[in-house]
């Protein structure tokens, strides 16, 4: 039986007619550790995307309500399962290149003095926040080398981060599916790709030497120390209430350096207390100024 839209929401009625019985309940708990985990809102009109996704795991483990499910993600030994959880809520849609105008404005405006300025010894940092599989870290890190071939031997690096430790993983391998490097521009596959076994496309060393992946969570601790001069991070916060997107602006402000870039998802506003601190310089580009004197 298929999942369809939600029905009724009586306490115990289910909100999706399926095989497993799937309560209000269960998609408030649901919706209560994914919001708590990794800040993500689940309206009711989520409720069948939640259903139809996490069937899958309980088939999987066997189990036969989302009342046991949740019992399981609840409890310690379901560490695991609930990171799979995640997971599987989280919408990985990525590819090589989204959003052509980001990178024509990073090669244009961005990286010509940053890139003069490495050759003199100094050093390049830029940011892939919720990198997904990480075809974004290496269009960014492509875009760098197309200017400076010997960008590897320089300072410069790119950090690409993302909640979920399995596309860390997919970043990490820098091998993808043949099809979906559609977006890459022909000489620049020529140059940094090459084909291995099983039909798939290896991103070449020079591009790997630029990329370091690391797992992070946006609404969790933040490692880093030092500033970037440009921070992707796109297509992420729209799945965030208001205030949480607010104090997520507020927090990249301090790793941006004064002078730097931050680039933000089609759908997405800077918001809170970090609108004085950006101003406009393309479109869903912004560019980090100077806090007011006080």
């Amino acid at each position: 039986m298929t999942a369809s839209a939600p029905t009724s929401t009586r306490p115990g009625a289910n909100m999706v007619d399926g095989e497993f019985a799937f309560t209000e309940a269960d998609f408030r708990r649901i919706s209560a550790m994914v919001h708590g985990d990794a800040g993500i809102h689940l309206p009711d009109a989520k409720a069948t995307l939640v259903y139809s996704r996490l069937a899958k795991r309980l088939r999987a483990l066997g189990l036969t309500s989302f009342k046991d499910y949740c019992a399981l993600v609840s409890a310690v030994e379901g560490v695991d399962e609930r990171q799979k959880m995640l997971a599987a809520l989280t919408t990985n849609v990525t590819r090589f290149f989204r959003e052509p105008h980001h990178f024509e404005h990073l090669k244009e405006k961005v990286l010509p003095p940053l890139l003069d300025a490495a050759r003199r010894g100094g050093k390049v940092r830029i940011w892939s926040a919720a990198c997904s599989s990480g075809q974004e870290p290496f269009s960014v890190a492509m875009t760098i080398l197309s200017l400076m071939p010997e960008a590897p031997d320089r300072d410069i690096k790119i950090l690409a981060t993302d909640i979920d430790p399995n596309m860390v993983a997919e970043g990490r391998s820098g091998t993808y599916a043949a099809h979906l490097l559609d977006g890459v521009p022909d000489n620049y596959r020529k140059r940094w790709t090459s084909s291995v076994a099983g039909g798939e496309v290896r991103m070449a060393d020079e591009l790997r030497a630029l990329v370091t992946f690391n797992e992070l969570n946006l609404i969790g601790d933040w490692p880093m120390k030092g500033s970037f001069d440009a921070i992707f991070c796109r297509n992420v916060a729209i799945y965030f209430e208001d205030d949480t997107q607010a104090r997520l602006w507020s927090r990249f402000a301090p790793l941006n350096k004064v002078g730097g870039t931050l680039y933000i998802g089609h759908s997405e506003r800077i918001q809170g207390a970090a609108v004085d601190l950006y101003k406009p310089d393309g479109v869903t580009t912004y560019r980090r100024v100077a806090e007011a004197a006080r």
